[in-house]
């Protein structure tokens, strides 16, 4: 259900990792060294190795794991798309999760506010369709405005976010795209509403300690 979203971002990091390949090089080339581990949680806090970024858990109702969670799939995703994560910080009790992606962005490719809007803004089509291919063309989506998103430490950054009811839950599905160089960053987020539990908070709070960290 949930897999032309994450596809789609998919796509846009590949354009922007080789897109424009006869402009003139702004940056040099990064390569990811995979032999490293992604990184390694201390207590509450993770703290990024192949990616230079730390983020933290608002509570023990969260977990960190850099493995695929078993229900992410029951959820509509597709393992190509969840293997591209870096990380993963989920509720159990809830199956509320977060997906957190980086990738060097290619050498000619300049990146503004603008193109960050842009493509933000661009991820809710293919995931208001998908919803209705799946649903009914009636189904209803609430899609909210794209808007400036301040991540520490990334300079330009956009979120988005869309609501919807699949067999009386409350669902909210939003993602946040940034650039600091040299890496692009794509994080999704989706809530399952359950009594007891305010995921969106938390949610908040972890978008809140997201942080890229320059390598020394």
């Amino acid at each position: 259900m949930r897999k032309s979203l994450h596809l789609l971002f998919i796509f846009l990091f590949i354009f922007l990792l080789i897109g424009g390949c006869g402009g003139i090089p702004v940056r040099k080339e990064v390569r990811v060294d995979l032999s490293l581990p992604v990184g390694k949680i201390e207590g509450n806090a993770f703290q990024g190795i192949r990616f230079p970024f730390k983020v933290s858990l608002p509570s023990p109702n969260w977990k960190f794991s850099v493995e695929i969670p078993d229900f992410m799939e029951g959820l509509g995703f597709k393992r190509p798309g969840l293997e591209e994560s870096e990380l993963f910080i989920i509720n159990p009790a809830t199956k509320s999760n977060i997906q957190i992606d980086l990738t060097p962005a290619g050498r000619t490719v300049r990146f503004d506010q603008k193109l960050i809007h842009t493509l933000t803004a661009s991820g809710a089509g293919g995931l208001v369709e998908e919803l209705k291919m799946e649903h009914g063309r009636d189904f209803p989506v609430q899609v909210g405005p794209t808007t400036p998103y301040a991540l520490k430490g990334v300079p330009y950054a956009a979120h988005r976010s869309a609501r919807y009811k699949v067999e009386g839950t409350n669902t909210i599905h939003g993602w946040v795209y940034g650039f600091a160089e040299p890496y692009q960053t794509f994080i999704i987020y989706m809530i399952l509403e359950k009594e007891g539990y305010d995921d969106l908070k938390d949610i908040m709070k972890i978008l809140g300690s997201f942080e890229m960290v320059p390598k020394k």
